[in-house]
């Protein structure tokens, strides 16, 4: 009988209250057609819903989740009968959904990431028929989605159809076995907003009314550029790009816009992409305060990896299922499905996620499509993988009812109009006159130091102002030229230091501190690395920049007189930007990922006065971008054979026939960041909670593991981010330790020794052992 198969059970209860297969099947297959609804998807999403658990009715997963037998694949069965009802092109689509809906998106022709092909799983496979009244998968599953019509990349369209569907199809499942188990238990689930994006336009509204009639030149262009994105959100949905420079206003401008437009073509939520975890707080935080309201705007980015718990490193070959009997496992994998109005993420995230195959965050996809993407400071598109990127946009603008907008100080010069090849096509600028915006906002001047600057001569120049910024290319050198200028001053509290060695809270507390001394003109000398560049509107008479690329020092020199608020003798006087290099012998070489930008800008600045001209700008793109060959702007990745398959677009093309797609592979390939870092929870006490990070440590530690999201969250004001390799001989040391690693795997690490977090530079692993004299005395 239907009602005897179940999909999930419930442990220590009577199969009276285990849900019945058929209904699961039924209510993922609904919810999965509602997710991919606003991109068309939504027959071929219910399709897969109601197929994805099919192999749940072979009676050896029966007995199994009854504890009567090793668990089994019920994945592929799915699989199979999504071939066999709908064919070899919309069918095959639906396979790579359905067989991964646990352990992954696989190659669709050779193994690859620790998964065996989809072909060697569908031949290998003999499925186990569903009853009659099990069937509940429509006898058609023709989609509407617009990407299966002419005119579109089929190469990158399809796969990137399947990749929307397969989020559709993980959502639906999480959140559906979610409401299973949250009703058996009378709780209720945590999730959305009640807020519209008509009312969060209506809080913008009432919070840029304050800022109306303030005078000033300034402050006039910022509410030209406020009113002209405005206007253009009138347009219909596509690309765009709003180029204003530092200091103009463009993060509340861009969001006025994007609030704007999402009421007025009926899109769905808000993204904003920002290239630097450091500043995702801080930008989460301007819109919290614009909007009144906290649960509206989501932060998400690599703090906590909502992945498997302790068996996450184990190969699908040893679990291809990940799902224990009852089914709670995969809530372990409560990665966050976006469903606010207001998402704040990395570019790290956002792009990573759109060619990943890992169901955490795959999970997420589908909430892009019916919505506006604000890329904060575009130009940091990762160069390895520009091509793929702008591929991903175009698919996501054309296909998919997604609002693109390029909003930067130094357009990237991405486009078709800019003379780059394969660029994007059609992106209207929202800015009013961006030439002229440059020429009015000028307040700086910029000066090349040709000498090598020391560390002993940099800070003797840092010591000699009263307030000054200095932006250095890494955490150990701003931790270093901290300790060295302030060795040399009588107020040595006057330097200051900013860096992600510090937790976001303690950032926040260190920037209003800033904040304040700056206006009431208190010496304040402040090393920092490149988080300031973005998102933090200080402002200061006097900044030294570290060579880096140009869009760099553009972001540099505006928190230079950021407010054109410098005068002399009553007349507005410009701010002072020094750019400057160290000596090789004092190894303070950018980071490899950023120093191809670094040596472009400065073979540029060899022939060019001004780093912030427009057309020294435009050199330094066209070096940069147009110069380079297609296999530098497109990830290899190693296919058949184990030979290099030159990009990822190529390896698309070369796998289109036969829908053969290399997911895993592709995955694999694409790394924004080769070495990922990982987080440390530190014993950070902010003055209006001290108590907080105890508090939510005690939490933890009775909270049940498939619910710790919330916590987690909580907990990401307190993380530093470091090496996996810092982290691991931290926990070697006994200086941190992983909190219930039994079920949480290293989920949540937390720093044991205490006085490696520091006031002044935050966490310094570097000795492990280090304590404190007095810690010691007792």
């Amino acid at each position: 009988m239907a009602k005897e198969v179940h999909a999930h059970s419930v442990p220590g209860q009577s199969e009276n209250a285990w849900e019945p297969l058929v209904d699961h099947l039924k209510a993922v297959a609904a919810k999965a057609a509602r997710l991919a609804a606003p991109f068309g998807g939504g027959a071929m999403a219910e399709a897969m819903g109601a197929l994805h658990d099919a192999g749940k009715a072979n009676p050896d997963f029966q007995a199994y989740i009854r504890g009567l037998g090793p668990g089994v694949d019920h994945s592929t069965a799915g699989a199979v009968f999504a071939v066999e009802r709908y064919g070899p092109v919309l069918g095959r689509m639906m396979a790579f959904g359905i067989a991964g809906h646990h352990a992954g998106l696989a190659n669709g022709r050779v193994p690859g990431g620790g998964l065996s092909s989809l072909n060697d799983r569908l031949a290998g496979c003999r499925p186990h028929r569903l009853a009659p009244e099990q069937d509940v998968a429509p006898a058609s599953a023709n989609p509407s989605a617009p990407v299966l019509s002419e005119g579109f990349s089929h190469s990158f369209s399809l796969p990137f159809l399947i990749r929307m569907l397969f989020s559709c199809l993980i959502d639906a499942d999480r959140l559906e076995t979610e409401r299973f188990y949250a009703e058996l238990r009378k709780e209720e689930v945590d999730r959305g907003c009640p807020l519209t994006i008509g009312d969060l336009r209506g809080r913008l509204d009432r919070h840029l009314s304050q800022f109306e009639g303030e005078s000033g030149p300034v402050n006039a262009l910022r509410a030209e550029v406020l009113a002209a994105a405005r206007a253009g959100s009138e347009q219909a949905p596509g690309l765009f790009s709003l180029t204003v420079p530092t200091g103009g206003g463009k993060t509340l401008a861009s969001l006025a816009f994007a609030l704007d437009h999402a009421e007025r073509h009926n899109l769905r939520r808000v993204i904003y992409v920002i290239p630097f975890t450091s500043i995702v707080e801080q930008t989460a935080d301007v819109f919290r305060t614009a909007l009144g309201d906290r649960d509206a705007v989501l932060e998400h980015h690599s703090g906590f990896d909502f992945g498997p718990g302790p068996d996450k490193g184990r190969r699908a070959a040893d679990d291809p299922e990940e799902e224990g009997p009852d089914g709670i496992a995969k809530l372990r994998r409560a990665a966050e499905n976006w469903d606010r109005p207001i998402v704040v993420t990395t570019a790290v995230q956002f792009f990573e996620s759109l060619f990943s195959n890992r169901t955490s965050p795959c999970r997420k996809l589908h909430a892009i499509a019916g919505s506006v993407v604000i890329l904060d400071e575009a130009q940091t598109l990762p160069l390895k993988y520009l091509l793929p990127c702008l591929e991903a946009l175009r698919e996501l603008a054309r296909g998919y009812r997604t609002s693109v907008v390029l909003c930067t100080a130094t357009q990237p010069a991405v486009t078709v109009d800019s003379g780059f090849k394969g660029g994007l096509e059609t992106v209207r600028e929202l800015a009013p006159d961006p030439q002229g915006l440059y020429r009015r906002l000028k307040r700086v001047t910029v000066e090349r130091i040709r000498e090598p600057l020391g560390d002993e001569e940099l800070a003797e120049r840092l010591r000699a102002e009263r307030q000054v910024l200095c932006i250095v290319n890494n955490r150990r050198h701003a931790r270093d030229l901290l300790r060295q200028v302030a060795n040399g001053l009588n107020d040595p509290e006057s330097a200051r230091h900013l860096s992600t060695c510090l937790c976001a809270a303690h950032r926040r507390a260190e920037l209003a501190a800033i904040r304040k001394d700056l206006k009431d003109g208190a010496p304040v000398r402040l090393v920092a690395t490149s988080l300031v560049e973005a998102g933090v509107d200080f402002s200061f008479p006097t900044v030294y920049r570290a060579l880096a690329g140009l869009d760099s020092i553009a972001q540099a020199a505006g928190r230079c007189n950021r407010n054109g608020e410098l005068r002399k003798d009553g007349l507005p006087e410009l701010g002072r930007v020094f750019v400057f290099s160290s000596p090789e012998s004092e190894n303070r070489k950018p980071p490899p990922e950023l120093s191809q930008f670094a040596e472009v800008a400065a073979s540029i600045l060899r022939t060019h006065d001004d780093p912030l001209a427009l057309d020294t700008i435009r050199a330094y793109f066209q070096r940069l971008y147009w110069q380079r060959g297609r296999e530098e702007l497109d990830a290899a990745l190693v296919g058949e054979g184990a030979e290099p398959i030159k990009g990822i677009l190529e390896a698309l093309r070369l796998y289109q026939r036969g829908q053969d797609y290399p997911f895993a592979d592709i995955a694999k390939a694409f790394r924004i960041i080769e070495s990922p870092l990982v987080p440390v929870i530190v014993p950070y006490r902010p003055a209006d909670d001290p108590d907080a990070v105890p508090r939510l440590l005690r939490d933890l530690d009775y909270v049940p593991a498939e619910k710790t999201g919330g916590i987690a969250r909580a907990l990401q004001p307190y993380l530093v981010q470091i090496p996996r390799s810092a982290r691991n001989t931290l926990i070697a040391a006994g200086a941190a330790e992983c909190v219930r690693k039994g079920e949480l795997g290293e989920q949540f690490v937390r720093l044991v020794n205490g006085d490696l977090y520091r006031p002044d530079v935050g966490l310094d692993w570097e000795d492990p052992t280090f304590r404190k004299i007095e810690t010691g005395i007792f």
